[in-house]
């Protein structure tokens, strides 16, 4: 059963129905989460995020535990029972059952110290749930490449970084605001401060993406144009089918750099928690939406707002596209200062670096810029 797992995760392509492929990976995603959520009822004070914890509501997290134990199990089961793919189901209904053995949605949550070090693992968890079943849906909804398979080339590269950027993303969070507030503590709640805390929540929010999105927009343009930056960046670029995970690729140290760059003004303007909220919403929906599969243009709105259409060609190798298209919001930044794609086709043709240089695998493209002799 081993062996069937380790070569059915090292392949890729389009599952083939009718042989319980779909309903096994489904039921086995789904109890893989499963028993990591049992192990962070069991661990709140070391594997669940402290600012997320604030607003759980612990019977809504018990009863989407069931119901993915209840979903997984099922699928399982009737697969084995069909005799469609045992190996598969067989290895989804024994973690199932393993994360029922552990108490599954029932473990009780006591006190416990709320300043103790932690891995986000409760936000990779709602990350990833909730990530793969909106974007495989909308992929499949309004798919710009229909041949495009979920499981595409290099998924797993991709996927081990949406693992270890996601599990970091609340430690850049809390390290930012706790840098920020030290450094910057002194700063008066009243002038430029009291202002932007007490804006409306709408106007605050249109401001704070374009705060944020300045700040990125010249930090994307370094790492484009500055060749010490350029060797972190690369990774990103290095993916060659666009989808709701390709925008995970990211190097540890750029995300760590442009996270905190573009969060350390937010927080020293005072936005008001909501606002910041709000923006974290949108910065993340944005992210991965305008890496995915997707024929979306949004008619003229395009030239306001940064559509997949947009971020496309900024990955693609088209000679016309190279080094353009910076902005991760608002693309009318990117008219403004003169590096908007002009082309008269709709989209790109290719993705990917130009001359696919960075090598494939999270631990070759993680030690790259450190090695790389160009």
């Amino acid at each position: 059963m081993l062996d069937k797992l380790n070569d059915f995760t090292g392949s890729h392509g389009q599952l083939q129905r009718g042989r319980g492929l779909v309903t096994g990976t489904i039921a086995l995603s789904l109890g893989i989460l499963c028993f990591l959520g049992v192990l962070a009822f069991h661990f709140p004070q070391y594997l669940t995020t402290p600012e997320l914890r604030k607003s759980y509501n612990v019977d809504v997290m018990r009863f989407i535990l069931l119901a993915a134990m209840v979903v997984s199990g099922g699928l399982a089961l009737v697969n084995i029972i069909f005799n469609r793919s045992r190996w598969l189901s067989s290895a989804a209904f024994l973690l199932v059952a393993a994360a029922a053995l552990l108490g599954g949605h029932k473990v009780p949550v006591n006190d416990f110290a709320d300043n103790t070090p932690y891995i986000g693992l409760d936000w990779f968890i709602l990350d990833l749930l909730g990530s793969s079943l909106i974007f495989i849906f909308i992929e499949k909804l309004f798919a710009l490449r229909k041949d495009q398979p979920v499981f595409r080339a290099e998924w797993q590269t991709d996927f081990h970084h949406f693992v270890v950027n996601h599990m970091i993303v609340g430690f850049v969070l809390l390290a930012t605001n706790l840098m920020v507030h030290k450094f910057f503590g002194w700063a008066a709640n009243d002038g430029i401060r009291g202002w932007v805390g007490n804006l409306p929540f709408w106007a605050g929010l249109l401001l704070i993406i374009l705060v944020a999105d300045l700040v990125q927009y010249w930090t994307h343009r370094a790492y484009h144009e500055v060749p010490v930056l350029w060797r972190l960046h690369a990774v990103h670029h290095s993916v060659k089918s666009m989808d709701w995970m390709a925008g995970s690729r990211q190097h540890i140290l750029e995300l760590l750099i442009t996270r905190t760059l573009v969060l350390a003004p937010i927080y020293v303007l005072g936005f008001s928690k909501e606002v910041i909220d709000a923006y974290i919403v949108v910065v993340g929906f944005q992210a991965v939406f305008n890496h995915c599969n997707v024929s979306v243009r949004l008619g003229p709105l395009r030239y306001i707002i940064v559509t997949p259409n947009f971020h496309h060609w900024h990955h693609s190798q088209d000679v016309e596209a190279l080094d353009k298209n910076y902005s991760a919001h608002y693309a009318f930044l990117d008219y403004l200062f003169g590096t908007a794609v002009k082309s008269s086709r709709l989209w790109p043709e290719k993705y990917g670096v130009l001359g696919d240089y960075v090598p494939n695998g999270f631990f070759k493209q993680l030690k790259f810029p450190f090695v790389w002799k160009g």
